[in-house]
């Protein structure tokens, strides 16, 4: 996909941080009441150009995950402070657990069960005992909603704007498409304009309630009229025996 590669440094122009202000203070509140205490260290799988991480990171301390190296340089810009590891969120393991894990839209690239799982099963292997995990896909079966968007912003490297369009070609299977059609003007007033097309997954919500529960979760439905449905999933503290040793 041409924006996570090719045109990756042109995402902050692309799409602004100061976009997602209002959703990650949503996410936020979620992360923070989901566990007691609340969590201190948090895994975002799929972190992109860090944009989500740029509000998180006021309030916890961050592990950013992605498979694009042009994508990471962005955000290591944006968030220097924060750990960034390459990785396939499919099957990166680190070694180490965190009290939350987060996926933003990243799911959504994630197009069968198998793949869906692999991320929720890396979500399991990543979260503390007790600790908490926040899916967010762009959308569930019930929610989706074919139509067009615009946008875009500028900056002094240039200027960008796009359209982008959703469609479900085939109901019946468990993908959607987004085009994008992404015009850039450079700052000599160049104008180029580019296609990319993501094909993606969408899954029902009670099939992404029934796949975190087979990973080992349990999990309840965040809706948000504002916002969008997420999928709030906790890993079961470990159980105590009768002289206080961890159950085997």
């Amino acid at each position: 996909m041409k924006l996570y590669d090719r045109l990756a440094d042109w995402w902050p122009v692309f799409s602004h941080p100061d976009e997602y202000r209002r959703e990650a203070a949503h996410f936020i509140r979620v992360l923070r009441g989901a566990t007691r205490p609340s969590p201190h260290t948090l895994l975002e799988l799929g972190s992109g150009g860090g944009n989500s991480a740029s509000y998180f990171k006021r309030h916890f301390e961050m592990t950013l995950v992605d498979i694009s190296p042009r994508m990471l340089r962005v955000s290591r810009r944006l968030n220097p402070e924060c750990e960034h590891i390459k990785g396939d969120i499919r099957r990166v393991r680190l070694g180490r657990l965190f009290d939350a894990v987060f996926v933003h839209d990243a799911i959504c690239h994630m197009t069968t069960e198998a793949e869906v799982r692999a991320v929720m099963r890396t979500a399991y292997e990543h979260c503390q005992p007790g600790g908490a995990a926040l899916f967010v896909p762009d959308f569930v079966r019930e929610t989706f909603l074919a139509g067009t968007d615009v946008g875009g912003s500028d900056s002094e490297r240039g200027n960008v704007r796009f359209l982008q369009w959703v469609v479900d070609p085939d109901p019946a299977d468990t993908t959607y498409v987004v085009d994008f059609a992404i015009m850039i003007r450079d700052r000599k007033g160049r104008a180029r304009v580019e296609h990319d097309r993501h094909v993606q997954g969408l899954f029902p919500r009670a099939r992404w309630l029934r796949m975190l529960r087979d990973v080992g979760f349990t999990a309840k439905v965040i809706t948000d009229e504002r916002i969008r449905d997420s999928f709030l999933a906790r890993r079961p503290e470990v159980k105590r025996g009768a002289h206080g040793r961890g159950a085997h």
